[in-house]
């Protein structure tokens, strides 16, 4: 694609595939050319998000892993946790206030953390608040209809596509736009990026792509 496609042909951005995501990284000039790329790739067979490190016109991306325990998905990242970890770069209760500031951060990764949450949705809202307006939301859980779903004793909540849905459409609460939105019948995965509060509402022909 990176060689043939027009649209993207001779971005300085590499691509590496594990486990149904695709990591990004190298730079582009603009987060637009990124952004043509990421859907391009979204679109693959087998591809269910779309993870990025790429630096966009020279400024290395910001990364929160939220309830990282003593792994990151990135080691750049910062991790945030309750508990200490030599990953966790910052301790905070995901229950509460993230300490960060609005519109400060490039991606959220929430990695098999919303399912130990009796009440995520407060959690979620801060996303939205401390994402930049062209941020991403990484979410990965187990589906509700695999068995490690409920094989874990600290799973609280089970997840489906339709509750990605749920957060994308939830009335009077900040707004979200899905990126990718899918499970491979283990996971389910959702990239999504915060709407501004002055936008139109989502096309339900958008929202038909992932949903329905």
């Amino acid at each position: 694609m990176l060689r043939h496609d027009d649209r993207v042909r001779g971005l300085d951005v590499r691509a590496r595939f594990s486990g149904g995501v695709a990591h990004l990284t190298g730079q582009v000039g603009s987060a637009g050319s990124l952004s043509v790329l990421r859907r391009l790739i979204g679109q693959l067979a087998g591809v269910y998000a779309v993870w990025s490190r790429v630096r966009v016109g020279g400024r290395a991306p910001v990364h929160l892993d939220l309830g990282c325990g003593t792994t990151k998905q990135y080691d750049g990242s910062i991790g945030v946790d309750r508990r200490p970890t030599p990953a966790v770069t910052v301790l905070a209760d995901l229950s509460r206030t993230l300490p960060f500031r609005t519109g400060s951060v490039d991606a959220v990764f929430a990695v098999h953390l919303i399912e130990h949450l009796y009440d995520f949705l407060p959690l979620i809202d801060e996303c939205h608040r401390v994402l930049r307006p062209d941020g991403t939301l990484h979410l990965m859980s187990p589906w509700w209809g695999h068995i490690n779903a409920v094989a874990d004793p600290t799973h609280v909540r089970l997840l489906d596509v339709q509750t990605v849905k749920g957060i994308c459409t939830r009335p009077g609460a900040p707004r979200w736009r899905p990126l990718h939105a899918s499970c491979d019948g283990v996971s389910v995965f959702a990239d999504l990026t915060p709407i501004p509060t002055d936008a139109p509402e989502l096309d339900a022909t958008e929202l038909a792509r992932f949903f329905d």
